[in-house]
């Protein structure tokens, strides 16, 4: 069952593009198969539960799931800042202990092997919900820590909370001055050469590390040390010759600065970054509308005086609140940000591919939506492109500062699918997208997520720096999506977009298949860059579409589907490698079906898995983890993807690939 144009049940209706026209299925000149029919059925219960999921004003938001660390840093905040409220203590614990493998560790994602720094953070957040050390649970998580090396095996951020209550001592950790905030912006590390994410984080955190605060412990943590009478065991110096020798010895130095600082300078550098985080507030009292800058920012100001009254503080925690899920069992998980740009663009390109009229009320609505979301003021990506106007859309409801490139794209491929009744309106915030988006080009013709020709190494060297990814270089799924977009709005000849995809062709591996960055991992690369070539042009016969083919068919699993595993960003041997998810189904098929594999095996195979999979409600279950934050340290299950993307890929195979409506080419950005 789905929705008809006024929303009730009905068969799907031919699909109609943003031009009014009424395309062709790819097999309409053969008889109806069963499988056809099957993949039709799938299709329609899909769509009716994806519609049935929209919020009245038009926007998709499903669950964003990361890992634990997300709720033990949310009570850790909670004890610092001393709001701590049983409550929220208790119903954060549960969800804890819901996480817990039976190895007594705790993992970064679904089916993944214990992980340290999330283990002790989950258990020190245990212990303030009064877990005791000798509960067999506990037991056997400080076990198992201390296998590990105990708390000096964990990484920096992890001991920079331990130390905000005396766990661990704070000059034995990296320094990072807050007269950083004043090297230029032609300097080497200076605060732009990180990426967006990373930048937000690090400026607070100068501010905690000058002031070095420790709160009361409550109890002491000596369970998870090796050896509690030597914590923090001597390492041996890297080798001078070596970059990571050269910063250890950086680190040493500026240890040595903080003794002797100027304290003016020093006063006034914190002045300057507590300004520089209050600007970066967002309306809804987040900074970048994800959580790892929200703490550390809210820590920060405390520390500057600011009272647990002040407006900034108040709206700051009332948005973390906002990132609270509330179960039916009474436990509390933490959303580390949340995604109703990329859901609702991802939403309307599925529905509008798998047959939806483009005036269908549901589609008009999103597009009203992504349109009054669309970013008109300049932010932190100027300093590196301050002539180009703004026109970008970002991830979460507000992030004014901080649009993203991926999401600027896909909205515009959404808008183009979409026959919103103010055209005047939809054709300018296209072009003003479009034109952001080409204007953020790097200089080696690709784009990454946030920023231009963010590429330095050096940042990821920093001692400080030992989790996740801290700069934003471009990627091929970013690249993807924006070649895509630029062909969609008439600009396939651009030099610009040509460049694009020589970058695609030449970031190709040795196997056919591409990286992906944002999503798990060469079959989201595959799925996202195979579509994108194929709409710029490149032939189905080009040698690297073939490639792709023959890679994807290679990796088909038994059952038909599927399915990569996270640990092949660590582990070449699980590239393409894991249980089938309906999302990564659906990615391959999106890649075949680019490719005019529609009457393959693997297509038949891919479909059918799909239909034979899909829940009574039409739904897939999906536990697997398979978006990324940072290529193996932080994992992202999007609850939604177990539906946008099956959708997509059921329209594509029962409508053929999307036929949008042509324009005239822009002209050039600025």
């Amino acid at each position: 069952m789905t929705a008809t144009t006024d929303g009730s049940a009905g068969s799907l209706p031919p699909r109609v593009t943003s031009a009014n026209t009424t395309s062709t299925p790819a097999s309409a000149a053969d008889p109806v198969t069963e499988l056809d029919e099957a993949a039709a059925r799938t299709a329609e219960r899909a769509t009716a539960y994806l519609l049935a999921a929209q919020h009245p004003d038009g926007w998709w938001k499903g669950t964003l799931e990361t890992n634990v660390t997300m709720d033990a840093e949310d009570l850790l905040l909670r004890q610092f800042l001393g709001i701590q409220d049983e409550k929220t203590l208790q119903a954060g614990a549960r969800w804890i202990r819901s996480q817990q493998s039976e190895d007594g560790t705790w993992a970064t994602f679904y089916g993944g092997p214990g992980e340290l720094s999330t283990t002790v953070e989950a258990y020190t957040a245990l212990r303030l919900a009064g877990d005791e050390p000798g509960a067999p649970h506990m037991a056997k998580a400080a076990q198992w820590v201390r296998a590990q090396g105990g708390i000096a095996g964990t990484r920096v951020f992890t001991r920079i909370w331990l130390a905000l209550f005396g766990w661990w001592k704070w000059e034995d950790l990296p320094e990072l001055p807050p007269e950083l905030i004043y090297l230029p912006k032609w300097f080497p590390l200076n605060i732009y050469s990180f990426g967006q994410w990373a930048r937000q984080t690090i400026v607070p955190l100068t501010v905690v590390g000058a002031h070095r605060p420790v709160r009361p412990a409550p109890f002491a943590l000596d369970e998870l040390h090796t050896d509690p009478k030597v914590p923090n065991p001597p390492r041996p110096a890297a080798p001078l010759a070596s970059w990571e020798g050269v910063f250890h010895r950086l680190d040493k130095a500026l240890h040595a600065y903080r003794k002797v600082n100027m304290r003016p300078l020093r006063r006034t550098a914190l002045n300057v970054c507590a300004r520089w985080i209050i600007e970066r507030q967002e309306n809804d009292g987040c900074w970048g509308g994800i959580q790892p800058p929200a703490v550390y920012s809210l820590i920060a100001l405390h520390l500057l005086g600011y009272d647990m009254e002040h407006p900034v503080m108040r709206a700051g925690l009332e948005s973390l609140d906002r990132f609270a899920v509330w179960h039916e069992d009474g436990s509390r998980m933490i959303e580390a940000c949340q995604s109703p740009v990329w859901d609702t663009c991802l939403a309307a390109i599925a529905l509008a591919d798998a047959g939806l009229p483009a005036d269908h009320p549901a589609l008009v609505k999103a597009a009203g939506w992504m349109l009054d979301e669309q970013i008109t003021r300049r932010g932190d990506w100027s300093v590196r492109r301050p002539q180009l106007p703004a026109g970008g859309w970002a991830f979460e409801f507000h992030n004014d500062n901080y649009p993203d490139i991926d999401d600027s794209a896909e909205v515009v491929l959404a808008l183009k699918r979409i026959a919103h009744p103010d055209q005047p309106r939809l054709r300018s915030a296209i072009e003003r997208g479009a034109r952001w988006v080409l204007g953020m080009q790097s200089r080696n013709g690709a784009w990454g997520a946030f920023d231009v020709d963010n590429t330095s190494r050096l940042p990821n060297l920093l001692p400080f720096c030992d989790f996740g990814e801290v700069i934003d270089p471009p990627s091929a799924d970013v690249t993807a999506h924006v070649v895509e977009m630029l062909a969609a709005v008439g600009m396939t000849d651009d030099p610009r977009t040509r460049r694009g995809v020589e970058w695609l062709l030449s970031e190709q591996e040795a196997n056919g298949a591409w990286f992906g960055r944002w999503g798990v991992n060469y079959v989201y690369g595959t799925g996202s860059v195979v579509p994108a070539l194929v709409a710029t042009g490149i032939p189905t016969s080009h040698p690297a579409i073939r490639r792709a083919v023959s890679w994807l068919e290679s990796v088909q699993n038994a059952d038909g589907g599927w399915g990569e595993d996270l640990r092949s960003y660590a582990d070449t041997g699980w590239i393409a490698r894991g249980t089938s998810t309906a999302s990564q189904t659906a990615w391959a098929l999106m890649a075949l079906l680019a490719a005019g594999e529609r009457d393959g095996k693997a297509v038949e195979r891919g479909i059918r898995w799909l239909a034979e999979t899909q829940a009574p409600d039409g739904s897939w279950d999906e536990p697997y983890f398979t978006g990324t934050g940072f290529p193996w340290d932080f994992s992202i299950n999007y609850h939604l993807y177990r539906m946008v993307f099956p959708v997509t890929a059921l329209g594509r195979y029962l409508h053929g690939e999307p036929s949008l409506q042509a324009e005239a080419p822009l002209g050039k950005a600025a």
